[in-house]
């Protein structure tokens, strides 16, 4: 069988595993929806944002979207590399690769199914995008990338891990820091410091390029920063995790 075989193998496995773990379908799917209902109706007239409030949150929580998926695949990855499956692995002469790729695409799949849920909800709640079909493409094509970087990222972690509690809390920081961002609320209303760690951490030009694309006004001062910040976390998720993997396997 080729590497693509297996990756295919490795792929079918993972989502398996998914769909008889309730927990990580209920983190990965309903978790963001149940956000998305609770800021919408809780806070949403709480803040002036010039726009609906479900507009202009519903990018941000695409992006949490993903975000929320993440510890189920560090975890999962962590449990391949603690408990022998890979020494079988080896055994059987199945590629290395093609058991982090089959994570990878896993969690990117999940990512999509999870953010057409919610799109979805969001469409039920007065979502109103102005995007064409390529401003529609181009918020996919920014939410793959996203997904893919920060999918390696997280296969990175787990593999770092001792043990896949520990695994599942290493991705809590990336769960954490979209709040941190432009997703909520303008960076321009939050306070001193907060303000500045806001504008210039990774996640905001990517949630400001997915609403320019879904306004139907994207801005290339938000789009060279998001791919740029993209392929900087894919680069250096894919080479920690395989140089991890190659040390611990």
């Amino acid at each position: 069988m080729s590497a693509k075989s297996h990756s295919i193998v490795m792929l079918r496995r993972n989502f398996k595993h998914i769909a008889r773990n309730p927990t990580s379908v209920f983190n990965a799917v309903l978790m963001p929806i149940v956000i998305m209902l609770m800021f919408v109706y809780m806070f949403g007239d709480a803040f002036n944002v010039g726009v609906d409030y479900i507009d202009y949150a519903t990018p941000g929580l695409m992006l949490l979207a993903v975000c929320y998926g993440l510890g189920a695949t560090a975890t999962a990855v962590n449990s391949d590399m603690t408990k022998g499956i890979i020494n079988r692995f080896k055994v059987m002469h199945v590629s290395r690769g093609a058991v982090l790729t089959g994570h990878v695409v896993a969690s990117v799949l999940t990512n999509l199914v999870a953010i057409a849920a919610l799109v979805g909800v969001a469409f039920l709640l007065g979502f109103s995008p102005s995007a064409t079909l390529l401003g529609w493409l181009g918020a996919i094509g920014i939410i793959v990338l996203l997904g893919f970087a920060a999918g390696w990222l997280t296969v990175a972690l787990g593999l770092s891990a001792k043990s896949p509690e520990t695994a599942g809390l290493a991705s809590v920081p990336l769960v954490m820091l979209p709040f941190f961002s432009s997703a909520i609320v303008p960076a321009d209303k939050m306070g001193p410091g907060l303000r500045e760690f806001a504008e210039y951490q990774p996640f905001t030009p990517i949630i400001e390029t997915l609403r320019g694309f879904l306004n139907g006004t994207p801005s290339a001062g938000d789009v060279i920063p998001a791919l740029v910040w993209c392929v900087a976390i894919a680069l250096v998720g894919y080479l920690w995790a395989r140089s991890t993997f190659t040390k611990r396997a």
